[in-house]
């Protein structure tokens, strides 16, 4: 299959929506047995990311319109193109941390955009991010960041340290710890970590509320390539374990085919390829990027 990016006429929103709705009927649950015939079948799993003829522009200048996929609970979907596409605008809009300029997004069943502000925070309570800034607080110990993933949950100045956290949040926080194997490192300042091991406290505060969708903006854009590849290897046997929605972006096109079960080319502003990564090799991906 070709990935390279022609210019064409048809709509690529019915096209992404045929190759999705496929892929979608394709992903099961448990069997479920026929009362008529005896036969087996497998329902369709659940939708948790939708993004219908999305649009986005600042000022004047477009970055990307007629946007369309959905993403079934469980899926790992690396988003993939050249600097200055969209990509981490794509994700902000997919999360609601942006305003879409046109079309909706659904969000594990409910729009961000539309949402009141109580709404959307029950929404993001179910959301962990990880970018490839680990954002984590320098002054303050490695427990204590990971106890701000619990923010989104249980908002208020308790999970700002945790020393004021209850104990079953320093519990938990601990548990995601020792999930990425630096429970010794608890007690630590974030500012005294390595590069690798900032990246895995911020994978432990991402999971440490138990999230249904992840996000990870260009997780291993800062590291080098050994710790790049140890963080990838984590972060998807994690989600992997708890049958986490992932959207990934990378520049790295060997980990969009080997951590990606779906993989989204956006190219002149609009999604150019949808495909599982089974189907595709590393020169149908390099065509993005021409």
């Amino acid at each position: 299959m070709s990935a390279r990016c022609t210019p064409t006429q048809a709509s690529l929103s019915s096209i992404v929506s045929s190759v999705t709705d496929l892929l979608l009927e394709s992903q099961t649950a448990s069997a479920v047995p026929s009362e008529q015939t005896g036969a087996t079948f497998a329902p369709v799993s659940p939708v948790d990311i939708e993004a219908r003829a999305l649009a986005k522009r600042f000022g004047e200048t477009q970055i990307f319109s007629d946007v369309s996929f959905r993403l079934a609970r469980g899926e790992a979907v690396a988003l993939v193109g050249a600097n200055g596409t969209g990509k981490s605008t794509l994700l902000r809009c997919l999360m609601g941390l942006i305003p879409t300029s046109a079309g909706s997004v659904h969000l594990l069943g409910q729009q961000p955009n539309e949402a009141t502000g109580g709404e959307l925070r029950k929404i993001r309570a179910q959301v962990g991010l990880v970018s490839q800034k680990h954002n984590l607080v320098p002054r303050l110990s490695v427990l204590s960041n990971v106890v701000h993933g619990l923010l989104g949950q249980h908002p208020g100045l308790r999970h700002w340290s945790h020393s004021l956290a209850p104990q079953s949040s320093r519990d938990a926080a601990m548990q995601a710890l020792e999930r990425v194997g630096l429970a010794g490192f608890a007690s630590r300042r974030a500012d005294r970590l390595s590069g690798g091991q900032s990246q895995r406290v911020a994978i432990a505060r991402a999971i440490v509320g138990g999230p249904k969708v992840l996000f990870a903006d260009e997780p291993c854009a800062s590291l080098d390539p050994s710790a790049g590849e140890d963080v990838m290897e984590l972060f998807f046997r994690l989600v992997r374990d708890e049958d986490v929605t992932v959207v990934f972006t990378s520049h790295n096109i060997e980990h969009a085919l080997k951590y990606g079960d779906r993989v989204l080319g956006l190219a002149q502003g609009r999604i150019q390829l949808d495909a599982t990564a089974a189907s595709l090799s590393s020169a149908d991906l390099r065509g993005l990027y021409d």
